[in-house]
């Protein structure tokens, strides 16, 4: 018996099944993770800015403008 190392087929079959699975859902399926669109991002920040732009006007409001920046930013926007 000292001859060919035997393998256990079954974790054969399961390693090419996931070879097989990975090559099809790699070609299908985006990998990265999806990034919000800016008009979606912080909205409660953008809320009150715009609630104080709308009723003080935006000199008024450096505060909430500042505030809703900084939450930006925290999301990897370049503002």
């Amino acid at each position: 018996m000292g001859g060919l190392p035997m393998q256990n087929p079954s974790s054969s079959v399961i390693s090419l099944q996931t070879q097989k699975g990975q090559e099809v859902s790699s070609g299908t399926t985006d990998t990265k993770p999806k990034k919000k669109k800016i008009c979606c991002a912080c909205p409660d920040t953008k809320k009150l800015r715009d609630e104080c732009v709308v009723e003080h006007g935006e000199a008024a409001c450096e505060k909430w403008i500042e505030a809703h920046r900084k939450c930006l930013r925290a999301e990897g926007f370049n503002v």
